[in-house]
């Protein structure tokens, strides 16, 4: 029963971080353009994580942690949310939904390298041929001429790669460090804390706030979405996930994100997809297989022990 349960967990949460977190990048977008990206991203994650405060209350969940768990949530929201998806929505004013998580899928290679680099960890023969296909598939992505030539694009695509950084040394420290037992404390605090952050980012860069009763209805109900399926549901799923399988296979939602995001990308906003992106896409994302090479099964090899 228990190992049922928690295979069908495994199985849903990666539903929430494959295809609900694909969604963000359009609806990031559409509020982006009214709204501005810090002030945006705050808003977002810091009544994501007041209302998941509430529901643990509601619950009767205990939301006390210790000071090195408080810290160590803080550290986490700065590298996932505050830098990791603050700038990410603010680079979206500058590339297209489908390029950002394209260039977003080379994550499993970044964190691959980071393992290598910090950890000295191996890079076994299968995953070094993924690697070389990555910095292929990423070179064919970011060298197209209508791409570069748009205004403020290659420093859209410089901050991207930041930011991967950033969640990339975010998944692997979360891996390891004392953060609170229940996913959806620990979730909690990350969003509050990497949104209050974010609102010091955002007075720090002179951004100009509105109440949410003057945006347009179109970006309240964005923000709904964001704040409940894209915050709440998919980055518990995300911390849940973290602490259940390896990082290398959490970052394998990277294989869904930009094909949602493409297909959303091109319907709603009318985004153009080059046949560049698309060869691009599936030389990038065949390295990335290569980098996971064994099969999705495995994930649950755990439960069946």
């Amino acid at each position: 029963m228990g190992k049922s349960s928690n295979s069908t967990l495994v199985i849903l949460a990666f539903f929430a971080i494959y295809v609900i977190w694909g969604s963000t990048y359009l609806l990031n977008k559409i509020a982006v353009l009214e709204l501005p990206p810090f002030m945006l991203a705050s808003f977002r994650f810091t009544t994501a994580g007041i209302l998941i405060f509430v529901m643990a209350k509601l619950m009767g969940i205990q939301i006390s942690i210790t000071k090195k768990q408080l810290l160590n949530t803080i550290i986490a929201g700065f590298l996932f949310l505050s830098f990791g998806n603050g700038v990410v929505v603010w680079a979206l004013k500058y590339v297209d939904t489908g390029f950002a998580a394209l260039e977003i899928s080379a994550q499993p290679l970044i964190i691959l390298l980071l393992m290598r680099i910090l950890q000295g960890k191996r890079i076994k023969p299968m995953s070094v041929i993924g690697v070389i296909l990555g910095i292929v598939g990423i070179y064919l992505l970011v060298s197209q001429k209508q791409i570069i030539t748009k205004e403020g694009s290659v420093m859209g695509m410089v901050m991207i790669f930041a930011c991967m950084l950033s969640w990339g040394y975010g998944s692997l420290f979360v891996g390891k460090a004392n953060l609170p037992t229940n996913y959806f404390v620990n979730t909690g605090y990350q969003m509050f804390t990497g949104g209050i952050i974010l609102a010091l980012m955002s007075l720090c860069f002179g951004e100009n706030w509105t109440s949410p009763f003057v945006w347009t209805t179109k970006v309240q109900l964005v923000m709904i979405l964001l704040v409940i399926f894209g915050s709440i549901l998919a980055f518990t799923s995300f911390n849940y996930l973290l602490k259940t399988v390896s990082p290398e296979k959490v970052a394998t939602s990277t294989y869904v994100n930009p094909i949602v995001a493409l297909i959303l990308g091109w319907y709603f906003l009318n985004e153009q997809i080059t046949f560049q992106s698309v060869i691009a896409a599936v030389v990038l994302l065949t390295g990335v297989y290569f980098i996971n090479t064994k099969k999705t099964l495995a994930i649950f090899e755990r439960f069946k022990q």
